[in-house]
C-alpha cells in the first residue's frame, strides 16, 4: 500500500494543493511497517492534476490537513482514500498511526 502525504518544510502541509513536496510511503500492511519512503517535489497546483498524478504514482491513501471538495471528489473517482484533518505533523508517524488505528483527526483546515 502506498501513502501520499503533502509536505511543507518537511512536515505535513495544512493545505494539500499548496504543498512543496510529497512523501510517498510504501507500507507492508500485514506487519504495519514502512518499507520505503521517497520525497518528491510537487508538480504544482493545477486544478484536477494532482489526483491523476498521484494515482499514476500508485497511491492508495492520502493523509492531509485540508483539501477542497472538488479534489476530494476527484480522488474518490480514482479510488484513492483521503483522510482529512490529520493532526500529526510527522509523515512517518501519521502513516504508522493510521495503520494502527490511532491517527488523530480534526477539522478540514481547507476553507474552499
Amino acid at each position: 500500500m502506498r501513502f501520499a502525504i503533502p509536505l511543507s518544510g518537511g512536515m505535513l502541509s495544512p493545505h494539500f494543493g499548496h504543498c512543496e513536496q510529497f512523501a510517498l510511503i510504501d507500507v507492508d500492511v500485514a506487519t504495519k511497517t514502512i518499507q520505503k519512503k521517497q520525497v518528491v517535489d510537487s508538480p504544482g497546483h493545477q486544478p484536477g492534476f494532482l489526483p491523476v498524478w498521484l494515482a499514476e504514482q500508485g497511491v492508495s491513501v492520502v493523509l492531509t490537513g485540508g483539501m477542497g471538495p472538488r479534489a476530494q471528489a476527484l480522488f474518490q473517482q480514482k479510488r484513492i482514500t483521503v483522510v482529512i484533518g490529520v493532526m500529526e505533523n510527522d509523515p512517518d508517524k501519521a502513516v504508522l498511526n493510521y495503520l494502527n488505528g490511532r491517527l488523530a483527526i480534526g477539522e478540514n483546515v481547507c476553507d474552499h
